[in-house]
């Protein structure tokens, strides 16, 4: 079968692999109709990850069930279906609980796993033409059938929960303000998030233009770092009070307004700057525990200089990690059949599997109005 893989920095290519097949009674292969490429993928594709030549990328996977182990008792040749981006098995402390991004059977000596990204576990990715999913009671959501709403069904994957699990982190409210840095998708994922849980007034940081007119057209109010600090921008737009609660949608990877190299910690020093005194941090933004390519040696071991000393000051509060996407995926499934929700308005183009190497790296850039890339296998 045809696959995205890993070759080294700045570097995919659609390769023949071998295609997956059942290797325990829980699984099922799945044939893939839709798989997007991540902003995460995009740290294993530059090089800022332990990642190895070989890998097969692809976290966000949906399509149709082609072959299933006589194990699985819920599903049936041909449903459709989409699978978080967790790889769970749903019956350790964790996945009982609800934190299914930390499962403790799925990837041995780590709490998570993932389809397609280092160090998450043995589980290949899904930017494929097929995937074999274990657990697969647990981790398949079925659809309904045919191709309504493909594209809004493939951000269940990852994107829209995890959006939405930001605003779960800092537990926002009706009629509370919202900060949200980063207007890449998990971002605009955030600020649609807080506006669908009845935010009254939602900022999104960010400088790619783009970017900033989607976030226009949802309703928020794009901020441009590149004219200005964003922390008084805000203030300003808020009677000097800041925002009641604030998202981190960009991670370790931050540019901080005015210089032109990259700050890790610039997001989170300027949301403890925006949100007022009380308020709540969500941060799904992926920060890890070493980035080979850190500005500085102590960026490189994952250590940061964060306002400590701010946060407390201010009583705030501030949840993190990756999205458990169960918590969330059923019920934003049922919002989009019922016409309540539509993320697919972030997905800037839909392409051809064999296309993939130009979209990475045009994605990777910033240009040609990339913002969110859905292949089609």
């Amino acid at each position: 079968m045809k696959a995205v893989v890993y070759k080294g920095p700045y570097s995919v290519e659609v390769e023949d692999v071998a295609k997956p097949g059942i290797q325990h009674p829980n699984e099922v292969i799945v044939k893939i109709t839709s798989t997007a490429i991540c902003g995460s993928d995009l740290h294993m594709y530059e090089g800022r990850t332990a990642a190895e030549p070989g890998i097969v990328f692809g976290h966000e996977n949906m399509g149709i069930i082609e072959e299933l182990g006589e194990g699985v008792t819920s599903l049936k040749e041909g449903d459709r279906v989409v699978m978080p981006f967790n790889v769970a098995c749903g019956f350790c402390t964790n996945c009982v609980e609800g934190y299914t991004a930390f499962c403790q059977t799925v990837n041995p000596g780590f709490a998570g796993g993932a389809y397609g990204y280092v160090s998450m576990g043995p589980w290949a990715g899904g930017q494929a033409e097929y995937l074999r999913v274990p657990y697969a009671d647990f981790n398949c959501l079925k659809l309904p059938p045919g191709d309504e709403h493909e594209t809004d069904f493939m951000l269940l994957a990852d994107i829209f929960p995890t959006g939405y699990h930001g605003c779960e982190l800092a537990q926002v409210r009706p009629g509370e303000s919202v900060a949200v840095y980063g207007g890449g998708p998990v971002g605009l994922m955030a600020a649609y998030s807080a506006l669908l849980r009845g935010a009254s007034k939602v900022f999104v940081v960010d400088r790619v233009p783009e970017r900033l007119e989607k976030a226009r057209e949802i309703g928020a109010v794009p901020i441009n770092f590149a004219e200005g600090d964003p922390v008084q921008q805000i203030k300003d737009q808020t009677s000097g009070a800041g925002t009641d609660k604030g998202v981190d949608a960009v991670g370790y990877q931050a540019m901080a307004h005015g210089m032109a190299r990259e700050e890790p910690a610039t997001v989170l020093n300027s949301l403890v700057g925006t949100v007022r005194a009380t308020g709540a941090l969500g941060v799904p933004g992926l920060y890890v525990p070493a980035d080979p390519g850190g500005p500085d040696e102590q960026a490189k071991r994952g250590m940061l200089l964060v306002s400590i000393g701010k946060l407390f000051e201010k009583g705030l509060r501030m949840g993190t990690g990756q999205c458990n996407v169960k918590r969330y995926n059923r019920q934003l499934r049922d919002m989009i059949i019922e016409g309540r929700a539509a993320p697919s308005f972030v997905v800037s183009h839909e392409l051809p599997l064999d296309q993939a190497p130009s979209a990475y790296d045009k994605f990777d850039k910033r240009i040609e109005g990339y913002t969110k890339v859905v292949l089609h296998p």
